[in-house]
């Protein structure tokens, strides 16, 4: 086995399986997937790098404690990127327990068995444990400033609660036992193969299917847009070159408010899809009640990652949320595929095909 191999847990993610495309396009990394296949997880997203030597799938639970061991002791892996982790807010709010399950217990699980592991190698030097979390530990901004490394943790909801307290499991690890660590934490993310219930992918079918596009109370919510790829690689950066104990915020100094995210859409699909009555899609346009515990602003300061690292993100949110329409637009059958429940029966089959 190659001596350069990555663990990536969530790897059939949204952000994963970029991360995961990453780096079987543009490095030598032997890259083993680590993934449950929640109903989030989808191997279509990585069809274009499955049948890479350097790629294997691993359909195994975080939770999994034997299943991890054995992993860690098959791939002998230079370090793990961990993102395997439940995400979506309102889901969180319904639903708290497999957030804490899988956020904190599975993180737990995974730094336990990658230390026992690390304490085995002769040559502890290349491996590191990098942790990906979110901008949402940090709470909520006002109308000005940025969060930063150093800002107090101060969750609202289930997920981020869930998030903090596993990246204080990862700040604990380095301190007590002197295991290799690096945090990153990031702003929300967009891009190709987003999966569908996430406002931007989300408004662009029901915006296509003629569906209302509901907007959270007056749709002044501000949140920081990062393009998926441009996540992926400040990631990988932070194995390659992080710090050890220390934490990188990636933000792609796009802020939005939701509602000029939903218009900015519409008038792209009005230019790359025209509706069929000649109407604007911005007619679709409606509010709902908003959310229990929607935080006001989210924004990065990405200028550590930036000066220490040498990040910079490649799209801007004009540049990248017209590829994402676009991508979209060429992609309706991986869409289909997702909302019928098709894609869970191609995993399925092509899973059993291999194995």
């Amino acid at each position: 086995m190659s001596k350069k191999t990555l663990l990536v847990t969530g790897g059939a993610g949204f952000i994963g399986s970029a991360v995961v495309r990453q780096l079987i396009n543009h490095s030598d990394y032997h890259v083993v997937n680590i993934d449950k296949l929640t109903y989030a997880g989808n191997l279509e997203s990585l069809k274009a790098v499955s049948h890479d030597p350097r790629y294997t799938f691993e359909q195994v639970d975080i939770c999994d404690k034997e299943q991890i061991r054995r992993i860690f002791a098959s791939y002998q892996p230079v370090g793990v990127l961990h993102l395997a982790a439940e995400s979506h807010v309102d889901r969180s709010i319904v639903g708290p327990g497999e957030f804490i399950q899988t956020n904190i217990v599975g993180t737990f699980n995974l730094l336990d068995c990658a230390r026992e592991y690390y304490s085995q190698l002769a040559d502890k030097s290349q491996f590191k444990f990098v942790h990906i979390s979110t901008d949402e530990v940090f709470g909520s901004l006002g109308d000005e400033g940025y969060f930063v490394e150093t800002t107090p943790y101060d969750p609202r909801s289930p997920y981020s609660a869930s998030k903090a307290s596993s990246d204080l499991l990862v700040k604990a690890w380095f301190h007590t036992y002197d295991f290799p660590v690096v945090i990153t934490n990031c702003t929300n993310n967009y891009g190709p193969y987003h999966f569908p219930e996430k406002l931007i992918p989300l408004v662009i079918n029901n915006a296509l299917q003629g569906k209302d596009l509901p907007i959270y109370g007056k749709g002044d919510n501000i949140r920081d847009w990062l393009y998926v790829d441009d996540h992926a690689k400040g990631i990988i950066l932070a194995f390659e070159k992080g710090q050890l104990g220390e934490s990188y915020c990636i933000g792609g100094h796009n802020e939005r408010t939701n509602l000029q995210v939903v218009e900015g859409i519409c008038q792209i699909l009005d230019e790359l899809s025209p509706r069929s009555d000649a109407k604007s899609y911005l007619e679709q346009i409606t509010y709902v009640t908003d959310r229990a515990g929607h935080d006001f602003r989210y924004a990065m300061d990405p200028t550590k990652i930036q000066n220490e690292l040498g990040w910079k993100p490649e799209e801007n949110f004009a540049t990248g949320i017209k590829k994402t329409v676009q991508w979209y637009l060429d992609n309706q059958e991986w869409v289909e595929h997702i909302l019928s429940g098709e894609y869970q029966n191609w995993i399925a089959q092509n899973y059993t095909e291999r194995n």
